[in-house]
């Protein structure tokens, strides 16, 4: 999960309606039972009757609600200097913007530590660390030379460079090479900014391979079994699939379109596969129950084995597990949460749900 500030730097962000730590941490008032953004215009409580969670999803597990002057369930805008920084690594892989460089225009390196580390789950250095190596192992798979390599990548010798690869991607920089045995690929992983809040999404040249909310709290293992089945590190990068995945999902926000047309590759057990090849079948603006989508499996006795295959879906939205409600007629559960799944619903025409 995300580090959290200390007590007294959240509460002091909290009472000074910081907006540079919206997303950053949320506040929970035990004597309310309401949960709000930093920047929450409503009257301050004492500090013995706040508690602090890293998400939204903490706080709702724990018992609290909403607050309805904030909405903290909205997505929390990046302040401007995320897509700026953001935009200038992406240029130039190879650029290293450090601390110093960050104070010099203004930024305090803690606050954008924190800020990338709630966004990403990577600090701002870690960030480009990650981005440097991607753009070292893409040099050199098409040709490029390991010397070359390190250069760009800013390191001070070969040995450093190794290391720093080989602990990334599990094999040497060597293995990477263009006609080499070794290191085929790796999935590229990138974060797109939706209304219902941002989306990790990640593709291989087979296709989008994972697609999660970036607050829900089995990603880490679903990128870590993900990373095992395909046998493929994970590291932010570009990819066509994931561009095309960005303007297609930004259509279906808008309600310009409802189906999707970028590759899909979900490798999970047969059962599994036949699962989430069901649930792609569901059309939009209608939904299945448990016991109907094991039925269309060809094994209607597996409700609850179907329920699980449900639930370790990786590919959101493009595999609508969102679409299967419970046998009694309510939501049922949803990783990403229930709030999310309504909405869904309600932008691809479903009926209404309580």
């Amino acid at each position: 999960m995300p580090e959290l500030p200390p007590f007294e730097e959240m509460d002091r962000a909290f009472r000074g309606r910081d907006a540079a730590y919206d997303g950053v941490f949320y506040a929970a008032v035990s004597t309310t039972g309401i949960f709000c953004r930093p920047s929450c215009p409503a009257r301050k409580p004492l500090p013995e009757n706040l508690r602090f969670y890293a998400t939204a999803a903490e706080a709702l597990f724990a018992g609290f609600r909403p607050c309805k002057r904030c909405a903290p369930l909205q997505a929390a805008a990046d302040p401007p200097w995320v897509a700026t920084l953001v935009a200038r690594v992406e240029a130039d892989p190879r650029l290293r913007i450090r601390d110093a460089d960050l104070r010099a225009e203004g930024l305090d390196p803690a606050a954008v530590r924190r800020r990338f580390q709630a966004r990403f789950g990577l600090s701002f250095q870690a960030y480009q660390r990650a981005r440097r190596l991607a753009a070292a192992f893409e040099a050199i798979k098409v040709g490029g030379s390991i010397d070359d390599a390190v250069f760009d990548a800013g390191y001070d010798s070969h040995s450093g460079f190794r290391e720093a690869f080989s602990r990334l991607f599990g094999a040497p920089p060597g293995a990477a090479a263009a006609g080499s045995a070794g290191l085929a690929d790796f999935i590229r992983l990138a974060w797109i900014d939706t209304p219902l809040g941002p989306l990790v999404a990640a593709a291989t040249d087979r296709g989008v391979c994972l697609l999660e909310f970036s607050d829900r709290r089995m990603l880490e293992a679903q990128a870590r079994i993900l990373s095992a089945r395909i046998g493929l590190p994970a590291l932010p990068g570009a990819h066509p699939h994931l561009e095309r995945l960005r303007a297609e999902l930004a259509g279906y926000f808008a309600g310009e379109r409802s189906s999707f047309g970028v590759p899909v590759f979900a490798p999970g057990t047969p059962f599994q596969e036949r699962v989430w090849a069901a649930l792609r079948q569901i059309p939009p603006g209608e939904t299945r129950s448990y016991a109907e989508l094991a039925r269309a499996v060809g094994d209607p006795a597996a409700v609850r084995a179907v329920a699980r295959a449900n639930g370790m879906n990786r590919v959101a939205i493009l595999v609508p597990c969102h679409r299967v409600i419970g046998s009694d007629g309510g939501l049922g559960g949803y990783g990403g949460g229930l709030w999310r799944k309504r909405r869904l619903l309600e932008i691809e025409g479903a009926p209404h749900f309580e």
